[in-house]
């Protein structure tokens, strides 16, 4: 939890910085790629959580992986350096690129279906965000074929429920009463 509150005081940090520098948008692509190659490299994950490797190597390796990241993400894996926080990385980069949405009135839409949105269905479903919501709004689609079929579109804290799963719940409760 302690870890969560320090990555949020990062990011929101970071972000003042690219802000004065006009790079926030930059930056933003940074944590992007940085969260993205976290999660979906265990060796590179595994190195970064491992107490016993020395911060110096840390940092010489996360500048050579992201050796074309913008000179405030420099700076970030620096003062990671300087805290022996870069265990807490990956965070940083999650929360960064919450609170930059934030910031620029984006919102996400979380849509599960059981199976990928093509591009026509997305702009659909965008059309129908965009009259519900005044922000602008990205989509991100979430892949799960329990729901059988229909969504679930999940924007904040509002979610609807129009999957096949979901239904055949409701008339599961409705035929045992």
């Amino acid at each position: 939890m302690a870890s969560i509150r320090a990555a949020i005081r990062y990011a929101k940090a970071i972000l003042d910085l690219a802000n004065s520098k006009g790079v926030a948008e930059a930056v933003n692509n940074d944590m992007k790629s940085i969260a993205s190659a976290i999660e979906n490299n265990l060796e590179l994950s595994t190195f970064i959580q491992n107490p016993t490797a020395k911060v110096e190597v840390k940092e010489s390796a996360l500048l050579e992986v992201f050796a074309n990241v913008n000179g405030v993400t420099k700076g970030l894996f620096h003062l990671l350096f300087e805290n022996k926080r870069f265990e807490i990385l990956d965070a940083i980069a999650v929360e960064y690129s919450r609170v930059y949405d934030e910031s620029n009135g984006i919102e996400i839409a979380k849509v599960t279906t059981a199976i990928p949105m093509d591009a026509a269905l997305e702009a659909k479903v965008l059309a129908k965000i965009a009259t519900l919501s005044d922000k602008k709004i990205t989509i991100e689609n979430i892949v799960d074929a329990s729901i059988i079929g229909g969504f679930i579109l999940r924007i904040g804290d509002q979610q609807y429920n129009a999957s096949v799963a979901n239904r055949l719940q409701v008339l599961k409760r409705e035929l045992s009463n």
